[in-house]
C-alpha cells in the first residue's frame, strides 16, 4: 500500500494552520501537566465557546435542544462534553475518547524525610516508566493539598523561570561499575526515586551564654581537649539533627500554610520541568512531556469545539487513570460517563433505561490513544509493514492487546470500512499499525471498556517517538491531520448496530 507523507499535500494556508494549531497545543501542554490542570484548561476554553455545566442545568431543569453544548466534570480529573445533534440520542452518538493522565511520580502520604543533611520527598512511580530516565533532570512539583478544614492549596513549583526545581540524584559514572552491569530495569530501583528538595539546615542559636566549666585537674591537656571535643560534637550534632527537614517544613508553612500532616490528604505529582518546544531544524516536531495522551486529548476537544450543526450528538470524553488500567472513580471503568449520558437524555426529555442502552450501543467511537512511531534506531522491535510513522497522519489500530491480542477491542471490519469511506470523502490521510512485533509489543487503551456497551469502537491516535519518556516527540502534521479527521468523524460517522 502507498503511504503518503501529509506534509507534502498542504498548501500555504494549511501550513500556517498547522503552525497555529501546534502553538495552541504547546501552550496546552505547558499548562496541563496533571489531570486537574488539564481539566482547568479545558473548562476555561469550552466555557468561552458556550458550554454549560451539566449539574447547573439539572438544578434549573433546563430543557436541551439541538446545538446546545454541555459538559460534566467528575472529581476534577475527568470530563465529558456534548454538542446536541438533530437526531434522537437513541440513534447513538459520535464519541471521541482519550485520556489526560500520563506516566510520572506521585508523592507518598508520609513523604518528607532527611538523610545525611539532604531532605527528600518519598515517591511512588505511576504508570509504565523507565526509571533511569528520571534521574539527574530538572523536575517540577504539581498538585493539591487539601487541609482538614477542606481548604485546597494548589502547588505548581518548578515551571516558572524564577522557581526552584527538584531532582533525583544519580550515581557518578566513576563509581557505577556494579550498576552498569545490572539490567536496565534494575539500575534505578523504585524506592530510589526520591526527590531532593533541600539541603540547608534551619538552626536558631540560643541567646543563653554558656557558663565556663572548670577543667578537670586530673586530666592531661590532651585528655581535656578530647572531652571538650566530645561535648562540642554532641552540641553540634543535636543542633543540626533534622534541621534540613525542619527548614523545608518552615518554608512550606510560610508559603502555603501546609503542615506535615497535610501530606496525608495531598495529591502531588512530580513531572519534568520545562516547556514544550519545537524540535528539529525544520521545526516539524514537538518535544514535550505528557503527549501520551494529551496529543489526542487536545485535538479531540478542539474538534468538538469547531464542528457545528451535527446530525448525531457529538461527544468528547477525556478521562483519568488509563495508565494504570482505567480503574477508580475517575477512570473509564467508572459509571460517571453512563450517568452523564442518562442525565443528558433526561434534560432532552427523552430518557428511559432502554433508550439509554440503545444510545450507547448505537454510538460510534474513536478511542484516541498514541501509537509507537517507527524508530530506525530500534528497527528490530517493529514490523515495518504494520508500523506507524511520523508524518503519515493519524494511526488506526484494529486491535491492541499483547501476545495473542489479549485484552484487545479488535474493531469490526464494517466499522473500519465506514471510517475509510468518510475519511476519503474529506481527503483525510491515515495509517494503520500494530504496537511492535508480535510477542514483542503490547498495550491497552480505553476502547474495550466502551465496547462493552456494544458500540463500534476503534483505537486511533497520533504516532509518538520516546513514548513514556520524560520528553516525547510528535509530528505537527500528524496532530493537525488528527484534528481534521476527528472533525470528519463527528460530522459524518453514522453506522448503527442492527
Amino acid at each position: 500500500m502507498i503511504k503518503k507523507n501529509v506534509w507534502t499535500k498542504y498548501n500555504a494556508k494549511q501550513l500556517k494552520e498547522v503552525e497555529a494549531f501546534a502553538d495552541d497545543y504547546k501552550n496546552f501542554l505547558d499548562n496541563a501537566k496533571t489531570e486537574r490542570e488539564a481539566i482547568d484548561c479545558i473548562v476555561n476554553e469550552i466555557e468561552e465557546a458556550g458550554y454549560r455545566e451539566l449539574n447547573t442545568l439539572i438544578g434549573t431543569k433546563t430543557k436541551l435542544k439541538k446545538g446546545d453544548k454541555v459538559y460534566s466534570v467528575w472529581m476534577n480529573k475527568s470530563i465529558a462534553m456534548f454538542q446536541i445533534g438533530s437526531e434522537p440520542l437513541e440513534n447513538g452518538m459520535n464519541i471521541l475518547g482519550a485520556h489526560i493522565d500520563s506516566p510520572r511520580m506521585d508523592v507518598k502520604q508520609n513523604p518528607l524525610y532527611e538523610d545525611t543533611s539532604i531532605a527528600y520527598l518519598d515517591t511512588h512511580y505511576y504508570g509504565g516508566i523507565k526509571k533511569y530516565l528520571y534521574v539527574a533532570i530538572p523536575l517540577s512539583l504539581h498538585g493539591v493539598v487539601v487541609k482538614k478544614d477542606g481548604t485546597t492549596v494548589q502547588l505548581n513549583v518548578g515551571e516558572d523561570e524564577d522557581d526552584p526545581v527538584f531532582f533525583i540524584s544519580d550515581l557518578l559514572i566513576h563509581l557505577s561499575g556494579d550498576l552498569m552491569n545490572k539490567k536496565a530495569a534494575q539500575v534505578v530501583e523504585g524506592e530510589a526515586l526520591d526527590l531532593v528538595v533541600g539541603s540547608r539546615p534551619f538552626v536558631v542559636e540560643s541567646d543563653e551564654k554558656k557558663k565556663d566549666e572548670k577543667k578537670n585537674s586530673k586530666l592531661t591537656d590532651g585528655q581535656q581537649y578530647a572531652v571538650d571535643y566530645e561535648k562540642a560534637e554532641k552540641e553540634e550534632s543535636g543542633k543540626i539533627s533534622g534541621a534540613v527537614k525542619r527548614g523545608i517544613l518552615g518554608i512550606l508553612n510560610d508559603l502555603y500554610g501546609i503542615e506535615e500532616e497535610d501530606f496525608l490528604s495531598a495529591e502531588l505529582e512530580i513531572v519534568p520541568a520545562g516547556k514544550a518546544r519545537d524540535a528539529g531544524f525544520d521545526r516539524s516536531m514537538i518535544l514535550g512531556y505528557g503527549q501520551d495522551d494529551r496529543v489526542c486529548a487536545y485535538p479531540s476537544m478542539r474538534a468538538l469545539l469547531e464542528v457545528k450543526n451535527l446530525s448525531r450528538t457529538g461527544c468528547c470524553i477525556l478521562v483519568d487513570k488509563e495508565e494504570i488500567g482505567s480503574v477508580g472513580a475517575t477512570g473509564m471503568q467508572s459509571r460517571f460517563f453512563e450517568n452523564a449520558v442518562a442525565e443528558l437524555m433526561n434534560l432532552c426529555g427523552d430518557y428511559n433505561d432502554l433508550k439509554l442502552r440503545r444510545c450507547l450501543a448505537n454510538s460510534c467511537m474513536l478511542s484516541s490513544d498514541v501509537s509507537a512511531a517507527f524508530d530506525p534506531m530500534y528497527a528490530g522491535q517493529f514490523e515495518k509493514k504494520n508500523a506507524a510513522y511520523l508524518g503519515l497522519g493519524p494511526v488506526f489500530n484494529k486491535f491492541t492487546g499483547s501476545r495473542g491480542k489479549s485484552g484487545s477491542n479488535d474493531a469490526n471490519a464494517e466499522f473500519i470500512a465506514h471510517i475509510r469511506g468518510i475519511f476519503e470523502e474529506d481527503d483525510i490521510d491515515f495509517q494503520t499499525a500494530e504496537l511492535g512485533k508480535v510477542d514483542v509489543g503490547g498495550g491497552g487503551t480505553i476502547a474495550y471498556i466502551l465496547a462493552l456497551y456494544g458500540m463500534n469502537v476503534i483505537d486511533s491516535g497520533v504516532a509518538v517517538l520516546n513514548m513514556h519518556a520524560p520528553w516525547e516527540a510528535t509530528s505537527k502534521a500528524d496532530i493537525y491531520e488528527a484534528l481534521r479527521g476527528y472533525k470528519t468523524f463527528l460530522n459524518k460517522a453514522s453506522l448503527m448496530n442492527e
